[in-house]
């Protein structure tokens, strides 16, 4: 009979209606080379697609998840939150840009810091998140970073800071970039304590935090991929004139290069930041 595929229970089709499973829309993750990948297996592999190794943007709230033990943690300096000290606009006003960034992300700044224990070693971590007006370094940025250093000086503990961003938050003009001068020199006194600061550079980091802190530590870590530079590459081939090299400000030509110490996969990274920081603070 023409129509006898309708009735078919054993061949291919087998599932009956009530077993099948609409998917929620939003629980599937599409990669830049066209991998397909389920949210839950992206989140169990620590949100690199396993097919093509590619590192999907994280917030802080992930990093912390995937670093610290057991994903317990205290936060600290919480509070910290970025206002509009010079009633800047461009093309809205900057109290109205934090007012729907502080929505939409719950966030209260782009830095977030955190101590709890990665492998059994107790650390300060601070996690930049790129949804926050891009992850932009501002006053708040600044501070929270120089508490945390204090944090560690105190309680004698290493430090972490994972870097995505594209730079020094316009709207705060000056008052972003003193944020450079102000944290170098808390790392100076970190480093004068004796104690070991990590950087881990993710996609992208840019700018003024390209420019001081992100390659000032210790140890400098890289996602595979990530772009890490000062200006863009659009911007440095219009002025210099020239096509710019393969792979240029990629993690792996910096590595290259000699500005990054080691491409760290997001998969290896609790493993690899707890296995320095005991490695630096016996030797």
């Amino acid at each position: 009979m023409a129509f006898d595929w309708f009735k078919r229970k054993t061949q291919n089709i087998t599932t009956s209606t009530e077993d099948k499973k609409d998917v929620p829309k939003g629980l599937w993750h599409q990669t830049p080379t066209g991998k397909i990948i389920e949210h839950e297996e992206l989140k169990a592999n620590n949100y690199v697609s396993p097919e093509d190794g590619f590192h999907v943007r994280i917030g802080s709230n992930e990093f912390f998840s995937i670093l610290f033990d057991d994903n317990k943690y205290t936060e600290l300096d919480a509070n910290v939150e970025s206002v509009d000290m010079l009633n800047f606009k461009d093309t809205k006003a900057y109290s109205d840009r934090l007012k729907e960034v502080k929505s939409k992300t719950k966030l209260t700044d782009s830095i977030r810091n955190a101590v709890g224990t990665v492998n059994g070693t107790e650390m300060v971590i601070s996690c930049m998140d790129f949804a926050f007006i891009g992850g932009s370094l501002g006053s708040v940025m600044g501070e929270k970073i120089r508490r945390a250093v204090d944090y560690c000086i105190k309680n004698k503990l290493p430090y972490m800071i994972i870097c995505q961003s594209g730079g020094a938050r316009m709207q705060e003009a000056t008052y972003s970039l003193m944020q450079l001068a102000k944290v170098q020199s808390k790392l100076a006194q970190l480093s004068e304590a004796g104690l070991v600061y990590i950087a881990y550079l993710c996609d992208p980091t840019f700018g003024g935090i390209t420019a001081s802190f992100a390659m000032t530590a210790d140890i400098i870590m890289a996602e595979p991929g990530a772009l890490i530079g000062f200006a863009g590459p659009r911007v440095i081939r219009e002025t210099i004139g020239k096509d710019l090299p393969e792979g240029f400000q990629t993690s792996e030509f910096l590595q290259e290069k000699g500005f990054v110490d080691f491409i760290v996969k997001r998969t290896e990274i609790k493993q690899k930041v707890s296995q320095t920081v005991n490695l630096l603070t016996n030797a």
